[in-house]
């Protein structure tokens, strides 16, 4: 995970800077987050946030080989047909590099702000992320909808392979739909797998065995906050890992043993220092 809010520091050198370093260290992926701006909840200060599809473009154009993705787009911001017309040149610019990591969002001070519906989120997915993954995935859609209609809806030029849909889910009707729609699901924030862990898990294999879908066509990502004590970053929770190398390894191997294929780390903090931490730990567990 790369920064995006000015309380991690997030210039566009900063972006920019991690994202080369995680190449050249070997790591598979860089992410960001899709917010325009976080009010936390005990009224402290504002917190702002670039936006990240415009920098997600820009990724695309100063790395080689890493997958870009966003973790993930929230559906209420943009409309699905725009969604999947961005997402082919993006892919297009980056060689093929894209995940699109897609949401049903949460965080009503921002919808607010910006003029958004707050009401519905879970609904106004289902129509969303139908119509985004028809599309991306080479088909002419009509769908109309109670939030969103497209009418003989086709992407020109067309993508060049079928970009890959991740849909990040905690509840069983958006299990149903990353199930439904997803080749890749994303559960979020951990340290160690916990009982919350579990349970996310328990409840995607009843979506999947409802669904009859075979639970091997749908990749399993995890999302994993890990400090490095050393740099004077310590968890606010349980949920966080903090330690040494050789301790995010060991938690790396255990999500890769409970088959998950993708970890995506949330860095604390966003320092180059950091990415070279996980990168280490990635070849101990390799190991």
């Amino acid at each position: 995970m790369l920064p995006v809010g000015d309380h991690d520091g997030a210039t566009w050198p900063l972006i920019r800077d991690l994202a080369v370093r995680a190449e050249a260290e070997g790591l598979d992926s860089v992410w960001l987050a899709d917010h325009l701006l976080f009010r936390p909840p005990d009224g402290g200060a504002l917190v702002g946030m670039n936006e990240a599809w415009t920098l997600l473009s820009a990724l695309a154009v100063v790395t080689e080989r890493v997958e870009i993705a966003p973790l993930v787009l929230c559906a209420s911001f943009r409309s699905p047909g725009m969604v999947a017309k961005a997402a082919v040149a993006l892919d297009e610019v980056s060689g093929g590099r894209l995940i699109l990591g897609v949401g049903a969002g949460w965080h009503d001070p921002e919808y607010e702000a910006f003029g958004f519906p707050t009401d519905h989120k879970v609904s106004r997915f289902e129509e969303w992320v139908e119509i985004v993954a028809r599309l991306v995935r080479g088909e002419t859609v009509t769908f109309h909808g109670r939030y969103h209609s497209v009418t003989d809806c086709v992407l020109v030029p067309p993508p060049r392979r079928p970009i890959p849909v991740l849909i990040a889910s905690h509840k069983p009707r958006m299990h149903g739909l990353a199930v439904k729609w997803g080749d890749a699901w994303n559960t979020a924030w951990y340290a160690l797998p916990d009982g919350r862990f579990d349970e996310r898990v328990a409840a995607l294999e009843e979506a999947l065995a409802a669904a009859g879908r075979d639970p091997a066509t749908l990749e399993r990502t995890v999302g994993i906050v890990v400090h490095d004590p050393e740099q004077g970053s310590e968890p606010d929770g349980e949920n966080e890992l903090s330690g040494s190398v050789e301790d995010v390894a060991a938690a790396l191997r255990e999500y890769e043993r409970r088959g998950f294929r993708h970890a995506i780390v949330l860095p604390q903090p966003m320092t180059k220092r950091s990415v070279e931490r996980v990168a280490d730990a990635v070849v101990l567990s390799r190991g």
